[in-house]
């Protein structure tokens, strides 16, 4: 298991996957990606590449590989968790 919250990616072939390590999503990274020259795509690939040679720490590589999934529309929407979902039926006005 990954030190992250799981992401749910779906690719433009429509294969997906979850990521919860840096090592996850460098293999995400050679996914099918709709724009691989995007900056935020290569600056998630170059974070990465330094977070595993110790050069960036792993969360930032992480948050950047999350931006680039979210700007590129890769990202599954999460489902709330059981615990969430009575929080909100108990806060909601009846």
């Amino acid at each position: 298991m990954g030190k992250f919250l799981p992401l749910s990616i779906c690719f433009v072939d429509g294969r997906s996957m979850q990521v919860s390590s840096i090592s996850e999503a460098e293999k995400a990274l050679a996914g099918h990606w709709p724009k691989k020259e995007a900056d935020a795509y290569r600056e998630a690939a170059r974070l990465l590449a330094a977070a595993r040679d110790g050069i960036c720490t792993p969360d930032t590589a992480f948050l950047a590989f999350e931006k680039a999934a979210r700007q590129q529309c890769l990202l599954k929407p999460r489902k709330s968790s059981a615990g969430l979902r009575i929080l909100d039926s108990l806060s909601a006005p009846n």
